[in-house]
């Protein structure tokens, strides 16, 4: 079987259909939150059967989760459910509080580990941390899906995972890279077997082409998976070796930072995600991580969104002569003037004093459009710049809205 389940193979189209056709649902059993009442109010669910529609409706930005669950404790008021109908309730920085559904692979991940070639009956050795945060759960509860038997080791304390390993002799690795380096050095150093080691998932921190190929020469054959704490996995790596595929039972969205619109097929833009869970739905998560969607279909066969991977973070604001400047305003500044293409501020320093040149492409520029771009400038973000106009194609495609080059 080279694929979980049918899911992953079906027509885009089809898989658009059923998305969008259960969407209207899980609208209705989140706005029976308060929050999420009040974030929605005046809409209909019956009405958001499309990306058009959904793209009308306002994000949710992950970073203002701490303040929101401070506010109206413990989950912000975006759960209608009380903490007793969860399994497991966790913490991650902010804080955020996120709970675990009771049902099956609540975090979506046994697909992602059966990408990476684990199979039922496999003996896996989850290193990622089971102390209050939902990383180790993630991947231990992802896996048992699966049908492997997990080791809950936990990051740390080498020798007793040397011990682990010798001991039940684990095929599989979950973890971070950093810390799949560490256990191959420590039990090369110690005279230690940890051969039993080929295959891994690894998510949590960067895998550089160099620490791959090393990993890769020690004889296990490592993947990448793509999650946060909120939704789980949301995409993962497979044989292909062509950017990761987005996971089943979710709507994702690239968006323009600073915005919820939509951007141009291959641009780089903020991750928006939509998460179909009727118990604790996510309605366009804004996740402040940048990507950019992949063309056409993966060789593996899953026939899901691809994208490049993590490409950064979409968060650029930053302070210019003592105030905030946001990508919002940079935003906002281009639906003024829909003539142009990309934007980019640039804020640097000139002799002693900070200083904005707004960047923007520009196919033919009309007289006076420098002007009202310099006034536009100062209107939204009540600082003064200097306007340089640019041919289109000229600013990169990274998702970029401020460059900080202080």
């Amino acid at each position: 079987m080279t694929h979980y389940d049918a899911l992953e193979t079906r027509d885009p189209a089809l898989r658009e259909q059923d998305l969008f056709s259960r969407l209207p649902d899980v609208l209705r059993a989140a706005m029976t939150a308060p929050a999420y009442a009040a974030l929605l109010q005046g809409i209909n669910p019956a009405d958001i059967t499309t990306r058009a529609a959904l793209a009308q409706l306002p994000v949710l930005r992950k970073s203002e989760l701490p303040a929101l669950h401070k506010a109206a404790p413990p989950f912000g008021g975006f759960v209608a459910q009380a903490p007793g109908a969860f399994s497991r309730l966790f913490t991650s920085p902010g804080p955020i509080f996120e709970p675990e559904a009771a049902h099956n692979d609540p975090w979506r991940g046994a697909r992602a580990l059966f990408a990476s070639g684990f199979r039922p009956r496999d003996v896996v050795l989850n290193t990622f941390s089971y102390h209050l945060t939902p990383g180790g759960f993630i991947f231990d509860a992802s896996a048992r899906a699966l049908g492997c038997a997990v080791i809950p080791a936990g990051p740390g304390n080498t020798e007793a995972q040397f011990e682990l390993i010798e001991a039940y002799r684990p095929i599989g690795y979950s973890g971070t890279p950093d810390f799949l380096k560490i256990l191959l050095d420590g039990a090369a150093s110690a005279g230690r077997d940890v051969s039993s080691l080929k295959r891994a998932l690894v998510s949590g921190a960067a895998f550089p082409p160099s620490l791959q190929a090393e990993i890769k020469a020690r004889g296990i054959d490592a993947y990448q998976a793509f999650g946060t704490a909120d939704l789980g996995i949301i995409a993962y790596e497979t044989g292909a070796r062509e950017g990761m595929v987005v996971n089943e039972d979710l709507i994702f969205e690239i968006v323009r930072p600073g915005t919820g619109d939509p951007v141009a097929a291959g641009d780089v833009g903020e991750i928006v995600v939509t998460s179909l869970d009727p118990d604790h739905a996510w309605i366009r998560l804004a996740l402040g991580d940048l990507t950019a969607a992949l063309p056409g279909i993966s060789a593996c066969g899953r026939t899901n969104m691809r994208i490049k991977g993590w490409m950064g973070r979409a968060d650029q604001t930053t302070k210019v002569k003592g105030m905030f400047v946001r990508p919002e305003q940079v935003a906002e500044i281009g639906k003024r003037h829909p003539e142009l293409g990309r934007l980019r501020l640039v804020v640097s320093r000139a002799g002693e004093t900070d200083a904005m040149t707004l960047k923007a492409e520009c196919v033919d520029a009309t007289d006076g459009l420098q002007e009202a771009l310099a006034a536009s400038l100062r209107n939204v973000t009540k600082l003064g710049g200097t306007i340089e106009l640019v041919a289109p194609g000229t600013l990169p495609n990274d998702g970029k809205v401020i460059a900080d080059e202080r």
